[in-house]
């Protein structure tokens, strides 16, 4: 297997349980209060090791009791973070996630400590990258370190996974260096203009990306499944979309992140990308049936049972 590593931000989750999310100054009497570890960066590197991963993570926390917990909690995956930041002068970032009875959930972050990693940390880490590495990428960390790393690691070799969240707009430059984008509806629509409803909306958005630069997306859409494009060198466009595993959700927070982990993990192991897909897939919906960022994410025997029930 290949080693990933994950770049991004780790976080402490602060969840409340509220009846319906809150509109603009609307109070709303929320029910039961959890902190959890979370961040883009942390929760993609936990669900990776969960589901079999050999995990490096690369992130900036600050010298105080959520960091301290953080790094804690990730070592208990097995997850290597020798290579972190901690900045004595300003504090680990947090969320603050209000998640509705239905599952839908929204969510704020103070970045903190996040927003100190710069590409010349990147600069000091690329030894890691190679052929042998899978290199996983959000965008909770400083667009210029992004682009750096993406850009670093396509030219060690590295297969190199851009999750473009939460939704920013990203600069041309940045395509040529990905093998595999994994946007969302709302990300997508950034990126794009379109708005995705169907199978015809998210060609026509898929193909404005292709236009940017981009050969793989992977379009997440939640209940509806993930729609596939890629456009090869002198080669026809290939499209294909696959339904999503029903289940019935408590908390969707974490199931992006779930699913760029685990399917960082299938292509780290070779498998083939419909088999990469249904892998990704199957630990997301079980994430959406558990609350909280990390604590939903699957082990990897759950994942296959999964995968393997009727």
């Amino acid at each position: 297997m290949k080693r990933i590593v994950v770049i991004g931000s780790s976080n402490t989750d602060m969840i409340i349980q509220v009846p319906h999310l809150p509109g603009p100054g609307e109070t709303v009497l929320g029910g039961q209060f959890t902190t959890t570890a979370g961040g883009k960066g942390a929760n993609q590197a936990v669900a990776a090791a969960r589901a079999g991963g050999q995990v490096t993570f690369i992130g900036a926390v600050g010298d105080d009791v959520f960091g301290r917990e953080s790094f804690k909690r990730l070592a208990e995956d097995g997850i290597d973070t020798g290579l972190c930041i901690v900045d004595p002068l300003t504090p680990s970032g947090v969320a603050q996630i209000f998640v509705a009875d239905d599952g839908e959930n929204a969510i704020a972050v103070a970045p903190g400590a996040n927003a100190c990693l710069e590409p010349g940390h990147i600069d000091r880490i690329g030894s890691l990258f190679g052929p042998d590495t899978v290199v996983l990428l959000q965008l909770e960390t400083p667009i210029d370190t992004v682009v750096h790393a993406a850009r670093l690691a396509h030219d060690s070799g590295a297969t190199v996974i851009l999750n473009p969240a939460p939704a920013a707009d990203l600069p041309d430059e940045i395509f040529s260096c990905l093998h595999y984008l994994t946007p969302n509806l709302t990300e997508v629509e950034l990126l794009t203009g379109i708005a995705v409803s169907d199978d015809s909306s998210a060609a026509a958005a898929t193909d404005a990306l292709h236009r940017r630069g981009m050969r793989t997306v992977l379009l997440t859409r939640t209940a509806d499944g993930v729609f596939y494009s890629r456009q090869p060198l002198g080669q026809p466009v290939q499209k294909q979309s696959w339904p999503a595993f029903r289940v019935n959700a408590v908390d969707t927070t974490a199931a992006g992140d779930v699913f760029n982990g685990c399917f960082a993990v299938a292509i780290a192991e070779g498998r083939a990308l419909e088999e990469a897909i249904r892998f990704a897939q199957a630990g997301a919906a079980l994430c959406v049936q558990t609350l909280g960022a990390q604590a939903s994410a699957p082990g990897r025997m759950q994942v296959e049972e999964f995968m393997g029930s009727p």
